[in-house]
């Protein structure tokens, strides 16, 4: 291995750096998904990061998420909207 290579692997638990194939991707963690998620609903995703998502080929995930933020966010909204209605009427 080369010097480059070596530096450019990250340690494992014991200390030992990370065998990884040349070009091989790590596929995005929860935190990373849901973030891209959030940033894509707020419409302030950056081109980079939404071409890094699409290489990624984990659509599903993205959907997944997506999918349970909007309901998230829509019975967030109703259970306001009842509040504001039900306190407005004293």
């Amino acid at each position: 291995m080369t010097p480059e290579q070596l530096s450019s692997q990250k340690p494992t638990a014991d200390g030992e750096p990370e065998q990884q194939e040349a070009g091989s991707k790590n596929p995005p963690g929860i935190l990373s998904i849901l973030q891209s998620v959030i940033a894509a609903m707020f419409g302030v995703q950056s081109d980079t990061k939404r071409q890094q998502d699409f290489e990624s080929g984990h659509f599903g995930s993205y959907i997944f998420v997506g999918i349970i933020m909007v309901i998230t966010f829509v019975f967030t909204l109703v259970i306001i909207v009842n509040s504001i209605v039900e306190n407005s009427g004293q």
